[in-house]
């Protein structure tokens, strides 16, 4: 058995060990915010925090994350106090997904960039994101954490 601590919350998995975490959040956890896009680290569908840095979670080994804090999509509202994350309003005021498949991955990134600085650069901003957003709303995620910096 493998005990993971995702959103707070101890669990015992009894997956192989290296079972990619995004199918233990995903088919054993239940936790089906964190999306499966291509599987090698390119697209960034599937980041999660792990100890607070955004990893792509279809090639971390679930193994490698006992004793880790794994922070997913659900769980941004609990760490706004349980209201909606401000990531996630930026995201709604702005209109910012289309299709909205990546944008799990997207906003724990950017939610992460902000809490480590609080008025990144867009060089800053690009160096942080590197989610592939198939239908190319990157101009509105900019304009997004644009109008949460206030730039």
């Amino acid at each position: 058995m493998i005990t993971l601590k995702v959103n707070g919350t101890s669990y015992q998995v009894s997956s192989d060990p290296s079972t990619p975490l995004l199918w233990v959040l995903r088919d054993e956890l239940g936790l089906t915010g964190t999306k499966y896009g291509c599987g090698v680290e390119i697209c960034a569908a599937c980041t999660v925090w792990i100890d607070g840095s955004p990893e792509k979670s279809c090639d971390e080994n679930v193994g490698s994350c006992a004793g880790k804090s794994i922070t997913t999509i659900e769980g941004l509202s609990p760490l706004a106090g349980g209201a909606t994350h401000p990531v996630q309003l930026a995201w709604i005021e702005s209109q910012v997904p289309q299709c909205g498949y990546c944008q799990s991955g997207m906003i724990m990134a950017v939610a992460a960039l902000l809490k480590g600085n609080k008025k990144p650069t867009d060089a800053q901003i690009d160096s942080a994101l590197s989610n592939i957003c198939a239908c190319g709303t990157y101009p509105r995620v900019r304009a997004a954490i644009h109008k949460m910096i206030g730039v």
